[in-house]
């Protein structure tokens, strides 16, 4: 099946000429957005549970997740001996240097794993720690997970996201100056959002020196304060056919040089308010990529880029 969009297991096999797996840890962080640092409560829409490692692990070294995470993972591929480590939950970078170097250092010993994805907001990130990282770069496949979510300062205030635009802006600049590649967080599908929304996203983001890119649709979930929002007034949602529209609409304004790593995000069922699309990643995959080929749309399309 021919994908029309610049799609990051391809990237990594030409790469590294072979596949490679992420794995994700828990690395004991937390975030400035919950602890008082920068704001209370969090962003209006993250409950952690949707997404984290499996809890069990929450207590357990880096390197037993790791292993545990490799034992998992051969199950299905067996041949696969090259992993890059995902510090997901909260923000990765929120310690003093010392002990990042730590957790990252006791990543990087294991002999299958070949990088870091560090995911963190842009205002958790100082240019000594971005100075570790120019290095690490240097030797390991190192890449910067930024919480972007959207281009709109008035989304950011109304997500209760903590920082603006601008602050994203500058440290993708700083990251982009030590040749760090940077893989961008963005959600589609606030209810006070347009069409217009994604344009608006891609036209900024091909200004950025971002590698890599993550977009999900938006989720309403319980323990939330959005979800509280919405089970005390309703709001409109998308739907899965207005999503795969708005996706298009995005990638064909959307540098092709630029690396999809997610189009599709999924929650657990039993924390999911809305949307309920009842369609799991694969088949969310194919469905888009035929609905793109049916619609003649290629990533870069209407920026004059060749079809892929």
């Amino acid at each position: 099946m021919n994908i029309p969009y610049n799609h990051y297991n391809q990237y990594l096999k030409e790469k590294f000429g072979e596949r490679v797996q992420k794995i994700t840890v828990l690395g004991g962080f937390t975030c400035p957005n919950r602890d008082g640092k920068v704001a209370t409560g969090g962003c209006t829409y993250c409950n952690n549970l949707t997404f984290s490692a499996p809890g069990h692990l929450d207590d357990k070294s880096i390197t037993y997740q790791i292993d545990h995470g490799i034992r998992t993972s051969k199950r299905r591929y067996k041949k696969v001996s090259k992993y890059i480590i995902y510090f997901q939950s909260y923000s990765n970078t929120y310690a003093p240097l010392s002990k990042l170097k730590e957790l990252y250092s006791e990543a990087l010993q294991h002999p299958e794993v070949i990088g870091l994805s560090i995911g963190t907001r842009p205002d958790c990130v100082s240019d000594e720690i971005l100075d570790y990282l120019e290095e690490l770069n240097a030797e390991y496949d190192i890449t910067m997970e930024y919480g972007l979510e959207s281009v709109s300062d008035h989304t950011l205030e109304m997500i209760n996201r903590g920082h603006n635009f601008e602050c994203f802006k500058q440290t993708a600049i700083k990251t982009g100056e030590r040749n760090i590649p940077i893989c961008a967080h963005v959600i589609f599908g606030f209810h006070w959002e347009s069409l217009n929304s994604v344009i608006e996203a891609a036209v900024e983001i091909n200004k950025l020196p971002i590698k890599f890119l993550k977009v999900h649709q938006l989720h309403v979930v319980k323990d939330t304060a959005m979800g509280d929002q919405y089970k005390e007034s309703p709001f409109k949602t998308l739907s899965k056919d207005e999503y795969m529209e708005w996706l298009r609409v995005f990638l064909e304004h959307l540098n092709a040089d630029i690396v999809i790593q997610r189009l599709y995000g999924e929650a657990p069922e039993d924390l999911l308010l809305s949307p309920h699309w009842g369609i799991q990643l694969p088949e969310f995959t194919n469905e888009f990529i035929k609905y793109m080929e049916k619609k003649g749309s290629y990533q870069g399309k209407a920026l004059g880029h060749t079809a892929p």
